[in-house]
């Protein structure tokens, strides 16, 4: 295991002849982000491209309106509360996560992919995580 912090092992590596152009920090700002497991995904009752899906986070299993095409039951995903600050998936803009009423629906949270989290520019879907 490496316990350095990541400034002392990049001139480490540095000065063992391996150069390190840089050092990218994930997941600065990540508040009110939690991980939490698919229950249930049903249809949205006025939407064909959208699910309601509920999301058992330890405490509470909110339902949030998602329009991934990759949920699956079981799966692990990152879960944004009202309030956290994300990446727009279209725009690529920062934004703080409000409540919404998406298509007669109330919404209270998210379910993120990679680009919302800030990890990659992936947009395809939720980002899975391993079990």
């Amino acid at each position: 295991d490496i316990i350095l912090p990541p400034t002392e092992l990049a001139n480490r590596l540095t000065m063992a002849g391996t150069e390190v152009k840089g050092i990218q920090a994930i997941g600065d700002g990540w508040e009110n982000i939690v991980v939490g497991q698919i229950v249930a995904v049903n249809p949205h009752p006025n939407a064909d491209r959208l699910s309601l899906t509920t999301i058992d986070l330890g405490t509470e299993q909110p339902t949030v309106v998602c329009g991934a095409p990759n949920l699956r039951l079981g799966d692990k995903v990152a879960f944004a509360y009202v309030g956290a600050q994300l990446i727009d998936g279209h725009s690529g803009q920062a934004f703080r996560l409000e409540s919404a009423k998406i298509r007669g629906v109330v919404s209270n949270g998210m379910a993120c992919s990679e680009k919302e989290l800030g990890i990659s520019d992936s947009h395809e879907g939720i980002m899975v995580l391993p079990a």
